[in-house]
């Protein structure tokens, strides 16, 4: 595999407040990689560094092998990093279509040709093109969310933050089945996610952030079954 994502030792700041501490990870073209942590740890911040939301104040983040800690996040999705917020942030009050039709870009032609093929991935947001997407079930407005992260220009690494967070079982398990299929499709992801254990089954490697540093990276499944660990580190026990 070739590497797709490199952050390489970076410190990131909320104002005065310093929250990453020389973190560095990667993600490999066609990887599933997670990012785990006890709230607080850094995960959100290390996906808004990424994306530049909150850049990074040292340290080097490239994508497909170019620099991108300078650029401004507009710049960083042309380069085919799409980020799903925390919490959906979905517009409840705006059918489906309209919540694509927001996100998509280009001219008229360009953006139809985008949605509709969000519509062809997602067959149930076909179905529902006309709903209040604030009616719909918290898993079809995750759903829904990373749509919209897809539509416009071709994404190549997906960051999904907490995916799972409020969702029953259940519906955490659908969540679980549309990120397997993006990845199959081709789609890199990098997944922080508060679920340790969804996360870890999901994924090929994985990182553990504590306080605003990486203290652990291996194999998803090593960590997975490494009870120890688990509870040390995540508090699952």
């Amino acid at each position: 595999m070739s590497e797709l994502l490199s952050v390489d030792g970076i410190d990131t700041y909320y104002g005065e407040s310093h929250v990453l501490f020389d973190v560095s990870l990667s993600v490999d073209a066609g990887e599933v990689v997670a990012l785990v942590g006890r709230n607080g740890a850094g995960k959100t911040t290390t996906l808004r560094s990424v994306m530049c939301l909150t850049p990074a104040a040292e340290g080097t983040i490239e994508m497909d092998g170019e620099e991108i800690q300078d650029l401004d996040p507009h710049d960083v999705r042309q380069r085919g990093i799409s980020w799903v917020p925390e919490e959906r942030r979905v517009f409840g009050g705006l059918t489906v279509a309209e919540n694509l039709r927001l996100a998509a870009r280009g001219g008229e032609e360009d953006r139809t040709t985008q949605i509709e093929r969000v519509y062809e991935r997602f067959p149930r947001l076909d179905e529902r093109r006309d709903q209040h997407a604030g009616t719909m079930s918290g898993g079809e407005q995750q759903m829904l969310a990373i749509a919209r992260a897809l539509v416009g220009p071709e994404t190549d690494l997906l960051l999904l933050d907490e995916p799972s967070e409020g969702l029953a079982p259940q519906i955490v398990e659908d969540v679980a089945d549309i990120i397997r299929e993006l990845n199959d499709e081709g789609v890199t992801v990098l997944l922080v996610e508060q679920n340790a254990e969804m996360a870890l089954g999901l994924a090929d490697r994985a990182y553990v952030i504590e306080t605003g540093e990486v203290v652990h990276e291996s194999p998803a499944t090593e960590l997975l079954n490494d009870r120890e660990a688990m509870e040390t580190y995540l508090g699952v026990k």
